[in-house]
């Protein structure tokens, strides 16, 4: 089940998705290989202090954030990856590493890489490691208005 705030969210806006088990994977990477999603079609959240703001930053799962490339794109003087122990607390719904890409529901802003716009269907982590979320792109883009911006690159 995904994470309450989020499935309540996608419920209330009538906004198709798919829930799906899969065995606990730890990184972006191995749960796009654990549930056979491209990783490109795997939209991986990254927590970054802009700065002293978390935002979250949402990649392909084979990608990396360029956090010098998103801090222009935000206008910031500074950032850096955060830690978990700075960001832990912001997603008591949601286990370490495995929050859904949606900042409005935490109140934290979102900027989003173009590469993850180019696919149809997006899939992410659900609030679990052992669950993701599978919906349309463009509703995943409308219902979040994300920040859209080039700050992904290749691992």
């Amino acid at each position: 089940m995904p994470a309450h705030k989020l499935r309540q969210m996608l419920d209330e806006h009538k906004i198709k998705y798919i829930s799906i088990n899969h065995w606990p994977a730890y990184t972006a990477r191995e749960t796009a290989a654990s549930t056979f999603v491209p990783r490109g079609e795997f939209a991986k959240t990254v927590i970054v202090d802009l700065d002293g703001a978390e935002v979250m930053a949402v990649v392909p799962a084979s990608r990396h954030v360029d956090t010098e490339a998103l801090r222009k794109l935000a206008g910031a003087s500074e950032a850096r990856l955060a830690t978990e122990y700075e960001f832990k607390s912001l997603f008591p719904d949601c286990e370490i590493g495995a929050m859904p890409p949606f900042g409005s529901l935490y109140g934290i802003p979102v900027y989003v890489d173009e590469l993850v716009t180019e696919v149809d269907d997006l899939c992410f982590n659900a609030g679990s490691h052992d669950q993701i979320v599978r919906m349309d792109c463009a509703d995943f883009l409308e219902l979040e208005q994300p920040t859209l911006g080039a700050f992904a690159v290749k691992q």
